[in-house]
């Protein structure tokens, strides 16, 4: 006999107004206390932050250009934080916050908050700038 699991999944209503909630944090918060001016370096700094969708999951990342001589200019992203929607929460949306360590592996610092207390989490979290 087979068990049932009942999951919900995010709609694009629901995705809509969270990444619109994300990007106002970054816009009005993370992006004026951390990144207020772009200062060139001659290694690698950073220029901006942005959020990305992928799947159920929402990246807040930092874009950092290299100064060093052999890449002068080139572009990367370095994620810092990232939201997971629980799917298992069929009542409420629930989302984990989670944080990438230095080995590129993502890690869940907090379990299961809503998306305002993800949210002010996320606005704890130092990026790597």
């Amino acid at each position: 006999m087979t068990k049932r699991v009942w999951v919900k999944v995010l709609t694009a209503d629901e995705k809509a107004v969270m990444g619109a909630r994300c990007q106002q944090l970054i816009a009005d918060k993370l992006k004026p206390l951390y990144l207020p001016e772009v200062r060139p370096t001659e290694f690698n700094y950073p220029v901006d932050m942005l959020g990305r969708w992928r799947g159920s999951k929402y990246s807040f990342i930092v874009r950092f250009r290299s100064g060093w001589p052999d890449n002068l200019g080139e572009e990367f992203d370095a994620g810092y934080a990232r939201l997971d929607h629980v799917e298992e929460s069929i009542q409420d949306l629930l989302f984990d916050v989670m944080w990438q360590r230095h080995t590129g592996q993502w890690w869940r610092q907090h379990a299961a908050l809503t998306l305002d207390e993800a949210l002010a989490e996320v606005e704890r979290m130092i990026p790597p700038v």
